[in-house]
């Protein structure tokens, strides 16, 4: 189900609760939600008014990908980037790294099971992105 975008600091700034396999509905919502809106690229279940620490994000193949619990292990080549989110309108600057591992949970057959990737570029930071919205942190 596509849901409406959430503007309210109050509630984007609240860390948010891990995850769950039985949250498989609001995963379901991000992707309708970003797939969606116009010229967007990741999402965060705080974005649609669910404080659970779930993030979908598109990459450079155009593959949406949903990632549950993410928390960043390791940033090698710190930058700063010009960002932009779909839950304020203007463009702020903000401390990335051109390199992150990343844990997070991947739901398998109704399950959640434990992950870790490097992502670099582009995507390394939309997930740098998603996990500061999972953590209450606005950019």
């Amino acid at each position: 189900m596509i849901r409406e975008l959430i503007h309210d600091d109050a509630v984007l700034s609240q860390p948010c609760a891990a995850a769950t396999a039985e949250d498989a509905a609001i995963a379901q919502d991000l992707v309708d939600t970003l797939a969606a809106a116009e010229d967007a690229a990741c999402l965060a279940a705080n974005q649609i008014g669910e404080t659970k620490a779930i993030a979908a994000f598109v990459d450079d193949e155009e593959r949406v990908h949903v990632i549950y619990n993410p928390k960043m292990l390791l940033g090698l080549g710190a930058y700063m980037a010009e960002e932009r989110c779909l839950s304020h309108e203007e463009i702020v600057s903000v401390k990335r790294f051109a390199k992150v591992k990343v844990s997070f949970e991947e739901l398998v057959d109704g399950k959640l099971v434990a992950r870790r990737r490097d992502y670099t570029g582009f995507v390394a930071q939309m997930v740098q992105h998603m996990i500061d919205h999972c953590n209450g942190k606005l950019v």
